[in-house]
């Protein structure tokens, strides 16, 4: 029974890290399909083989076999590193960067790009500078696009005289990737934040990319705006630094804003919408940070899909995605 219960507990391992290190060799490997499939196949067919020989009377060879291969798979993982040097999508081929003096903030590669269709599209990365004394709202924006329970977030924040600029916490894609859940897991993208003008930000999402998106009027106090603005400069240099991994759990477009946001509110609790960032409006209500409504009215008056369809490429478009939402009282 003994003899059982072990081979059984070194069976159910070989499987469970033979799926991790199949989905790894998937991701990863630098081939075409064609030979990362036979390269997965053989991985397959050799753990196949030790199985059998683990339970047919030769299990040292399973043994001895498996954890060299894993450790091997290990070391080739442990050398993977993030990069700046790739060739990226042209929307992702900056990262933001930015410097701070006073009161006075300067962003540098900030994207401005207008879009006609996700292939048609002026590039434009401009240096922009702004006044933190006056820098007056934080505004939550959600994007989704189809997946249950997820969201793209992107804060935006308001200086005065119709004035934004939107963080955005990307992964970074390269020219012909697409996106993967599953492979954000297996180091196959890297991070990108960005600042943009939100007429770009929000605009390629809802008129372009055919996303539902909805924004919420943040209260936070001048002192906590400020202090999470630069959370994002000092963030992005970092990065700009440091390239660094995405991750679909660890490292993404909400839990980087979470760790920034725990460094300026004390006590900010963990919690499952930090993962399932399309109820993350939820959570900040609950931490008392939207307006006093009830949530399905928030989301209901904060849509603004229909809003940003109807201004197009309008040189007001912040106002007029806002008319309505509460918050904000943007006259006609």
């Amino acid at each position: 029974m003994l003899r059982i219960a072990l081979l059984s507990v070194f069976s159910l391992a070989v499987i469970l890290t033979s799926v991790w290190a199949i989905l790894a060799l998937w991701f990863q490997l630098p081939w075409s399909g064609a030979i990362r499939a036979g390269v997965v196949i053989l991985w397959t067919l050799l753990v196949a083989v030790l199985t059998v020989c683990l339970w047919s009377g030769k299990p040292w060879i399973a043994v001895l076999i498996y954890p060299a291969m894993y450790v091997a798979l290990l070391v080739w993982w442990g050398s993977l590193e993030p990069a700046h040097d790739r060739d990226w999508a042209d929307d992702l081929a900056r990262i933001t960067t930015g410097a701070i003096e006073g009161d006075q903030a300067t962003l540098f590669d900030v994207r401005n790009f207008s879009w006609r269709t996700e292939d048609d599209y002026d590039v434009r990365w401009e240096t922009r500078k702004y006044n933190l004394s006056r820098l007056e709202t934080v505004d939550l924006i959600t994007s989704e696009w189809g997946m249950p329970g997820i969201a793209h977030i992107l804060v935006s924040f308001g200086f005065g005289n119709d004035e934004f600029v939107t963080f955005t916490v990307e992964i970074r894609r390269e020219r012909q990737e697409t996106f993967s859940a599953v492979g954000g897991f297996f180091k196959k993208f890297e991070l990108d934040v960005l600042a943009t003008d939100e007429s770009d930000a929000v605009r390629v999402r809802t008129n372009i990319r055919g996303e539902d998106a909805h924004l919420y009027s943040v209260n936070m106090p001048q002192e906590a705006m400020r202090q999470l603005f630069t959370a994002y400069v000092t963030e992005a240099n970092r990065l700009a630094r440091n390239a660094r991994f995405y991750h679909t759990v660890t490292a993404n477009c909400t839990i980087i804003v979470y760790n920034m946001m725990e460094q300026i509110v004390d006590g900010l609790p963990i919690d499952y919408r930090l993962f399932l960032s399309s109820y993350l409006p939820s959570y900040v209500k609950e931490v008392g940070g939207l307006e006093p409504l009830p949530l399905d009215t928030l989301r209901e008056r904060g849509n603004i899909t229909d809003r940003a369809l109807q201004a197009g490429d309008a040189d007001d478009f912040s106002r007029m995605i806002r008319q309505g939402v509460p918050g904000w009282d943007m006259p006609d």
